[in-house]
């Protein structure tokens, strides 16, 4: 009963079901757009490739969509979800490069060093440019590629851009946070600079247009330019709900009634992504593509339960490897779907994509090596089982090791003090410190955070560093059975050594004062010469000074700050 409790519909959402027209103030034409004459002429399904839109949102959390009985109101989704296949086995990672880095290559981030943290706007880092891509592998297959929004996989030179890496055109920025209306981004005091591009040059006559309003208008321009006869792929990578908390008034206005403020610019945004989806449903439509359209929706990690989003009911929020922080939203709609209007229960996680939509475009996987995402269209289509049967969530060996954590308490086999997770089958095994590991509720109250939520608050755990959960039988983590069933965690732990093997060597290089702004005209771009190498260490310690130091109250401080710092930053994330 409790695995199915996590798909509860909102009544309200079902009441509220309506949409606005594509100049944002007419009644809508999604419901009633009469088949173009093109689209009559389509011929049957898979008789030519289909287009694909792969639409993905940022730091939305699991409880906030319609359908799984949030108080936003998400209409749009909840309908192409309804008339498609929800997928609520779907996972993802717990942060946003790890997440983009294995859409885009269909690797595990162990497979490609982006195992820990995210690519910082300073950092000589980018997606390994030895990694051929979903676009360019859809390319191959004869597809127009497009990329509307937030890249986050590294900028340092000019081959790590969106234009470098398979896709056609690109509007969007390239760091991980900015401004919706500026498009400015500070990494730090008095680091700041412009981050909106079109291709690979700066976007600066696009600043004041609302970000999710623009990348919207966008896909409808590129749809509206290219034939429906010659396949497309579209990536929309929205930069909501990600922090700063911003959204035009009209729809803050609907939420006027939540006392949480976060929670009501939160709301305001969703829904404003909504209708964005809307849109580009209906352009879909009116220029002919949608009957021969796969649209994949997907969140990119759990919500930022103190910036207005919720994972209820799971546990843990964004940046954990708790079902809070890389359990997603994920649905697609088709009209290819052989069987549609249902739930699926398959195993499906982000790697997934690459090799689902290359089959689905007829490109060749033959000549790639070393996926570790399966084909999992025959699962959503028609409801077979799923081929997978694990998830490496990641293991991170530079994350702060658990204190408690030691090889004797791993059979001798692994180090539980590191931040690793898995699933297979049923379990789902945690070593190390996988986050903040609450259950918090939806931010409803004007209070919150306050004492009525602290009946949820974890307090037996803060010496462990091993969890085993049965997944399917408690899908909100609450019983850990490490204790019980020894034989299982060594079983899981020796799927971790397994994995730990084929692991690459972290790539997280220290941060470049080349990559100021200031140094590139008052924008974030490339700023390394095409002829550098690839500036990075292998496993190194961050925040750590190679140099010992003698101890002393100001050293003390000045460690105290550097700590505050990093926890700061890793919010922003």
């Amino acid at each position: 009963m409790a695995v199915y409790a996590l798909t509860g519909f909102s009544l309200v959402s079902l009441l509220s079901f309506g949409y606005l027209s594509w100049d944002w103030m007419k009644p809508s034409l999604v419901a009633d757009v009469a088949m173009d004459p093109m689209e009559k002429s389509l011929p049957p399904a898979f008789a030519r490739p289909p287009h694909i839109i792969f639409i993905l949102t940022d730091d939305q959390g699991y409880h906030d969509v319609g359908y799984h009985g949030s108080d936003i109101q998400t209409p749009t989704l909840d309908r192409l979800a309804a008339e498609g296949v929800k997928l609520e086995n779907y996972y993802i990672q717990p942060i946003c490069t790890p997440s983009r880095s294995q859409l885009i290559t269909g690797r595990y981030q162990i497979h490609t060093g982006l195992q820990h943290s995210i690519i910082r706007p300073r950092q000589p880092n980018c997606l390994p440019l030895d990694q051929v891509t979903l676009p360019q592998k859809l390319q191959e297959a004869g597809y127009s590629t497009h990329m509307v929004g937030k890249w986050h996989l590294g900028f340092y030179k000019k081959e790590c851009l969106p234009t470098r890496r398979g896709f056609d055109t690109f509007l969007g920025s390239l760091t991980g946070n900015v401004d919706y209306y500026t498009y400015d981004n500070c990494d730090g005091p008095g680091i700041c600079g412009y981050d909106l591009h079109e291709g690979e040059d700066v976007a600066w006559d696009q600043s004041g247009k609302y970000s999710t309003f623009l990348y919207a208008q966008r896909v409808s321009k590129i749809l509206a330019s290219h034939s429906p006869k010659e396949p497309i792929f579209i990536y929309v990578a929205f930069q909501a709900v990600h922090t700063p908390l911003q959204s035009p008034k009209e729809y803050i206005y609907r939420y006027r009634s939540m006392g949480n403020v976060a929670r009501r610019k939160y709301a305001a945004m969703v829904t404003c992504m909504d209708e964005a989806v809307k849109n580009i449903t209906w352009a879909l439509k009116k220029y002919g593509y949608y009957d021969n359209s796969v649209i994949v929706f997907s969140t990119d990690n759990g919500g930022q339960t103190f910036s207005g989003g919720s994972n209820w009911p799971l546990r843990g929020r964004k940046g954990t490897y708790w079902e809070g922080g890389v359990r997603g939203i994920g649905f697609v709609h088709s009209p290819l779907i052989k069987r549609k209007r249902r739930t699926s229960w398959a195993l499906v996680h982000i790697t997934d994509w690459y090799p689902t939509l290359v089959s689905l475009a007829r490109g060749n996987l033959s000549n790639v090596t070393g996926l570790d995402g399966y084909d999992v269209w025959p699962a959503i289509s028609e409801g077979k089982e799923s081929p997978r049967t694990e998830i490496l969530h990641n293991i991170d060996p530079l994350y702060n090791h658990a204190k408690y954590g030691s090889l004797e308490d791993g059979f001798g086999i692994w180090n539980t003090a590191v931040q690793a997770s898995i699933r297979v089958g049923e379990w789902k095994l945690l070593t190390g410190d996988p986050g903040y590991s609450d259950w918090i509720p939806p931010q409803t109250l004007t209070n919150f955070p306050g004492s009525w939520w602290n009946l949820e608050r974890l307090t037996d755990g803060l010496r462990k560093s091993v969890w085993l959960f049965n997944i399917t039988a408690d899908p909100y983590e609450r019983y850990d059975l490490s204790e019980q069933r020894p034989d299982v965690v060594r079983t899981l732990l020796m799927r971790l050594v397994h994995y730990n093997r084929t692991a690459i060597p972290v790539r997280y290089p220290a941060e470049n004062p080349r990559a100021h702004p200031d140094f590139n005209g008052g924008a974030w771009g490339p700023w390394a010469s095409e002829d550098d190498g690839e500036e990075w260490e292998g496993i190194r310690e961050p925040l750590k000074s190679r140099n010992k130091k003698k101890k002393c109250k100001i050293c003390k401080l000045r460690s105290f700050f550097r700590k505050l710092n990093t926890r700061l930053m890793s919010n922003r994330i």
